[in-house]
C-alpha cells in the first residue's frame, strides 16, 4: 500500500528537514518552492486538492480554479518547531483527513459512512457489518463483474474450508438489506459473470 503524499509549498527548508529522515516517516513528501509550482501541479493533476498540504499563512491559493478543502491544509508559521512535534502535528492532520474522507464515501446515489458502518441516502439510513462494507467498498472499485471464487479471495481472503455459498448468503442477505431499506433492487447487480456495483 502506497504512503499518503504531504505537499510542503513555500516550505522547502522544512521538506529537505524531513527529507533527511524520510524512511522513518509514515507519508512521502513533495516539495513545491512556490505557490505557481503548486497551483501548475494542480491544473495538472486534480487529485492534489484533496491531498495534504502543508504551507505557511501567506500563501492563499487566491489564483487556483481547483477548489482546494481547507481541512487539507496545514499552516505552520511559529518557528522553531520540535522536530517530533511536528511530524506528530502532520499525523494527527493525517488521521483526521482519513477520518473526514471515511466519513463520506460516495457510492451512486447513497453515501457510506465506514467509521459509523451505516449507508444513507437522503434522510434514509441503514447499519452495516463490517464483511457488508468490505463487499461494498471492493465491488465500487472494480470495472467488471467479480465472482464468487474472487470475492472469496478477497474479502474472505479464501479459506479452504469456506463454503461458496457462504459468500452467496453474505450478498443474498446484504441486496435484500438494501432492497428492504431504499427499495432499490439494483444496487448490486448480478449477471451470469459475478457480481458488481456500477
Amino acid at each position: 500500500m502506497s504512503k499518503h503524499v504531504v505537499n510542503f509549498v513555500q516550505l522547502t527548508v522544512l521538506h529537505n528537514i524531513l527529507n533527511e529522515i524520510k524512511n522513518l516517516l509514515s507519508f512521502d513528501i513533495q516539495n513545491y518552492p512556490t505557490e505557481d509550482d503548486f497551483l501548475k501541479d494542480l491544473n495538472k493533476n486534480n487529485s492534489l486538492s484533496k491531498s495534504t498540504i502543508i504551507t505557511n499563512s501567506n500563501v492563499r491559493f487566491k489564483t487556483a480554479n481547483i477548489n482546494i478543502d481547507k481541512r487539507n491544509i496545514l499552516v505552520f508559521d511559529n518557528f522553531p518547531i520540535q522536530l517530533n512535534k511536528l511530524i506528530d502535528k502532520i499525523n494527527i492532520h493525517l488521521i483526521k483527513q482519513k477520518y473526514d474522507h471515511q466519513s463520506k464515501i460516495k457510492i451512486k446515489d447513497y453515501n457510506l459512512n465506514f467509521n459509523s458502518r451505516i449507508i444513507s441516502k437522503n434522510d434514509n439510513e441503514l447499519k452495516l457489518t463490517e464483511r457488508e462494507i468490505d463487499i461494498i467498498l471492493f465491488l465500487k472499485n472494480q470495472t467488471e463483474p467479480k465472482t464468487v471464487d474472487i470475492l472469496q479471495k478477497e474479502i474472505w481472503h479464501y479459506s479452504s474450508d469456506l463454503e461458496t455459498h457462504t459468500v452467496e448468503t453474505h450478498i443474498y442477505r446484504l441486496r435484500k438489506k438494501i432492497k428492504d431499506q431504499f427499495n432499490d433492487q439494483n444496487f448490486i447487480l448480478s449477471s451470469q459473470d459475478g457480481y458488481s456495483i456500477k
